[in-house]
């Protein structure tokens, strides 16, 4: 069974788990998908809008797709959430990754 199928898997047993869909995007990633992996960290947000580092890795993937707009949307909304629930290190994070792309 691959990585991908094992994560599907755990999701399949706890769908509420915003860790298995941030993982699965990122076997994505490795694949060179950013497309999905985009999708998938969208669907991690879902389960926790204060997934902070998936709003990172989701503007990687969406400034390697080319999307570099889409990607500094991704980082606002990010900045936003960190800054509201105090998360000094991914505001930081965040905020320089934002400051080299926009």
């Amino acid at each position: 069974m691959s990585r991908l199928q094992q994560l599907e898997k755990l999701l399949s047993a706890d769908p509420s788990d915003a860790d298995v869909p941030y993982m699965i995007a990122h076997e994505h990633l490795k694949a060179g998908d950013h497309g999905e992996a985009t999708r998938w960290f969208d669907r991690c947000l879902a389960i926790d809008p204060h997934y902070h580092y998936a709003y990172f890795h989701k503007a990687k993937a969406l400034e390697a797709a080319g999307d570099v707009p889409a990607a500094a949307a991704a980082l606002r909304l990010g900045v936003e959430r960190a800054r509201a629930a105090r998360d000094a290190k991914a505001l930081n994070e965040l905020s320089g990754y934002l400051d080299e792309i926009a």
